[in-house]
Order: structure tokens, then sequence, then C-alpha cells
């Protein structure tokens, strides 16, 4: 079989990365071009993300490409949610886009509820109702009569807005658009009451595009820049979670997933959107998928509370993972614990103090060594899965009979293994590189290499290989949800 050659694009939160794919003899490699940081820039009370910084990244790992003659079949970019450019008349980007973190959206969802129900929105989304997203971001922007906003012609969406850069083609891609709580699943396109609200149109979007459609090809500009001819760029699953469930490789539909990065994102694939009394009161969220399924699933705080320690730490020791879980598995298991998403962990200056708030604020042994932080993280992250998890099963039209887990976190054994203790199914670990494997495959799929879904997960379950976990202590941890019931709480 001839070997194919596909360019993805991943940005996280982060970190970025370009990656090489290669199909060929039934199975697909990986190969890492460039890593980069994905810095937040913090200025004059506002949070963005550098824009350029990250089109020239992309430059640089074509350059690569064309430096070592790599004959790439076309290009694929997948990011994070929510966040958006806004493009001028004349085709310019205004500013730098704002971070989902800026804070100038606390508040935003109660105050836009003035003008609708929260029901109400839920019931047109079933999206998550959390303040960053895109409806909430744009509602504030239009009542503080933001000077990019009310110039902007196009709002790009973040993957959107690189691509364009790339070929000089508007596209909203379904997976991104998807998240930003204006979409509805049901009819797949924007939602015109909800728009009307923040004070924006649907002209404002770019062409609706779904995976495995193209967008267009490599400018001359940029051809010229990188060396390279006119390269197709093809609409991936723009959301990097909709790429990353893409690469489960399950055999059949009766698991849920857990994409563990610094985000952690816990669902089922269903063929409809589950919008319902019970999905509104536990807050769940339905975000498009591939081939038209939707994926019913929770945002979870993850990786982000043990990232954030760790940079404090770095002023007197740049502990690796390794010593971290050894420091873990040294301590008292359910010492203290806390719940990942209560709201004081979701930018302190100090996670560190933070944790320790919440504990004292709930009448628990405040954590202080660094082993007995980094427990307290990974025993409430495992127990926060158990009830959302739970929350699941109650909702699921199916049986789930196993979790699998993918992204960067499926490297860590401790968490799966606790993990996979507390929900009490079998736990599958890996692809890590979940969301590259899924840009790439579903390039592959717009190229005629894969046929379907179905086809891609069997070629990616051929190609890498996985870690399997059974429930262990049973007991322990049903006694450990209890304590981490009686202490959770979302109020602090």
């Amino acid at each position: 079989m001839e070997h194919t050659y596909f360019f993805a694009v991943d940005l996280g939160a982060t970190s970025g990365r370009t990656i090489l794919g290669c199909l060929g003899e039934g199975k697909m490699e990986l190969k890492e071009l460039t890593r980069f940081p994905n810095h937040i820039i913090e200025t004059g009370g506002h949070c963005y993300w550098d824009i350029y910084a990250l089109y020239n990244e992309i430059i640089r790992g074509l350059k690569v490409v064309a430096k070592d003659n790599l004959p790439i079949r076309s290009i694929g970019i997948d990011t994070w949610g929510v966040d958006f450019v806004l493009v001028g008349k004349d085709g310019e980007l205004l500013r730098n886009p704002y971070c989902y973190r800026d804070p100038h959206t606390v508040g935003a969802p109660e105050e836009y509820f003035t003008h609708i129900s929260r029901e109400r929105v839920y019931d047109i989304t079933g999206i998550q109702i959390m303040n960053f997203n895109s409806l909430f971001q744009l509602s504030t922007l239009h009542r503080n009569h933001c000077s990019a906003l009310e110039a902007a012609d196009k709002i790009l969406f973040m993957p959107d807005a690189l691509s364009y850069m790339l070929t000089g083609k508007m596209v909203t891609e379904y997976t991104i658009a998807s998240t930003s709580q204006m979409l509805n699943p049901r009819t797949k396109r924007f939602e015109k009451e909800l728009l009307d609200i923040a004070g924006i149109k649907e002209e404002q979007f770019g062409r609706f595009v779904f995976p495995g459609e193209p967008i267009g090809v490599l400018t001359e500009e940029v051809q010229k820049i990188t060396g390279l001819g006119a390269i197709p760029v093809i609409a991936v699953a723009g959301h990097d979670t909709g790429s990353a469930v893409a690469a489960v490789p399950a055999q059949d539909e009766r698991f849920a997933y857990l994409s563990s990065g610094t985000w952690s994102l816990m669902g089922i694939e269903v063929k409809d959107a589950i919008i319902n009394k019970e999905s509104f009161e536990q807050n769940f969220t339905n975000e498009g998928g591939v081939e038209g399924t939707t994926r019913f699933l929770k945002n979870i705080c993850g990786m982000w509370l043990l990232e954030r320690c760790r940079k404090e730490w770095e002023a007197t020791n740049n502990y690796s993972y390794t010593e971290l879980i050894d420091a873990a598995l040294a301590v008292p298991a359910f010492r203290s614990v806390i719940n990942p998403d209560a709201p004081c962990f979701a930018n302190p200056t100090s996670m560190i103090q933070a944790i320790g708030h919440y504990c004292k604020e709930t009448n628990q042994p405040v954590p202080q060594s660094y082993g007995e932080i980094t427990r307290c993280i990974f025993d409430s992250l495992a127990l926060r899965y158990k009830q959302i998890f739970g929350y699941l099963q109650q909702m699921a039209p199916f049986p789930i009979e196993k979790l699998h887990i993918i992204g960067g976190g499926s490297r860590n054994n401790l968490l799966n293994q606790f993990t996979c203790n507390a929900v009490g199914v079998p736990v599958v670990a890996g692809p890590s590189e979940g969301t590259a494997i899924g840009n790439i495959m579903l390039q592959a799929k717009a190229n005629g290499l894969v046929s379907d879904i179905a086809a891609m997960r069997q070629l990616i379950s051929t190609s890498i290989e996985t870690v399997s976990f059974e429930p262990q202590q049973a007991e322990e941890w049903e006694e450990a949800y209890k304590t981490y019931l009686a202490h959770y709480r979302e109020d602090i």
C-alpha cells in the first residue's frame, strides 16, 4: 500500500504541535514536527491569545514539511472551543482574540438570562451553561460596545480563523460552532433568537462546513513563504474533543470516553442530542460530532489543577510527573477531597492556596506537601469522574460497559487506575495522541482512504497500543465517594 502523508495542527490551551501522519500497510504512524507554547497574554485588564504567533508556528511546521520534501496530501486544524476572532470588512483581523479565561464574562449568563430564560437557552442548544461560552462572550462585547465587535464583518472560531489565514476562505466548521451555545443541534444551524439578543447576525459567520469538507488551498502568499504548493486545507473536527472522540478505538457503541488533559471531558457518543430535565439540571452539553453524531458530555476541570500547582512549585523544584506520582502514593488516600469544578479553581492567583482554602472551608485537613496536594487532586478527579459517570449511566440510551481514556492524561497510569476503581467498569487507556489521530483520520476519510468512522476506529485499534485496567478496592472507593459527597461544594 502506498504511504500517504497528512499534516495536523493540534492547538491546546497551553501548548500546540504540528504533526505528520502517515497511512500505509493498514496502519497509521505519527511524527511530531514542532511543539510550542500557547501563552495567555494579560494586558489592559484582559486575557488574549496571540493568533499571529499561532499562525507563525503553523508556518514553521509547514516549512519543515517543505524542507524535508514530505508529500503531504492535506492540512487539518483543531483547537479548543468557544473562542473566536473578529474580522473587519477589509478582511483584516481586528485584534487578538480574548481568551475564555478573561474575566469580562463573569456574571454574563445571569445578565443574558434577563432577556430569555436559562431553561429556554438550554432547550434550544443543549449546551452546558458556562460563563465563557461564545454566546456570553459576544453578548458581553455587545453590551460593552466593544469597538472591535462593532466594526466586525465576520466572526471566525479559532480553527476557522487560522484556516482563513492559510487559505483566504472563511468557513464555520460544525463541531467548533457547536461549542458556542448558539447552535441548535436539531437543525444544525445557528438560532436567530439567541443571536438577536447578543446583537449579532448569522451572516457574520462563514459558510457552514462539516468534518471532511474542503475549505480551500494555501494562498499564493503562504505557498511562497513555506515553499509548498497549493495544498488543500480540510475541515476536520475543528473542536479538539471532536477529533479526539473520533479516535476512540471502540468496538461498539456501549462505551463512555474521558478525554483527559488540561480539561477533562467525559461523555458518550449518541445519534441524537439528549435534552431533558435531568440533562439540564446536571448541566450536560450536546456538542457536534463526526458523521452526524452528538457528543453528550460534561466539562470537568482536569489536569489544570496540577499544572497550576507545578507552575508554583517551579520556583523551588521543577517536579517531574514521576516524582509527583511517587509522592502521591506515599501519603494517605482520601485525606482531603475537593470538587475540582468549584469556582475557586477556575483561575486563582495561587492554586495551592485555593485548594487549601476549599479544604479549610469544608473542615478537612489542609494538604501541605507536594505529595499531599497531588494525592488530593488525583483522588478528587477520580471521584468527580465517578459522579459524572453515574449521571451518564442514568441518561445513556444504552448500558455503558467500558470507559475509554484518551489524550495526554491517558499516560497517567495511577490516575487511570483510580478512575477505574471509582467508576467500577473496565478502563482502556489510549491513544494519548487522540486529537491528532482523529484530525489525521478525518483527513484520510476526506481523501477516500477510509470509508467511515467504524473503519477509522478499526485502523486506529491496529495502529496503537492501549493499556487496560480492571476495578479494584470497590468498598474503599465507595466509602471515599460518600466522603467526597459530604464535602462537595459548588459555592467556594
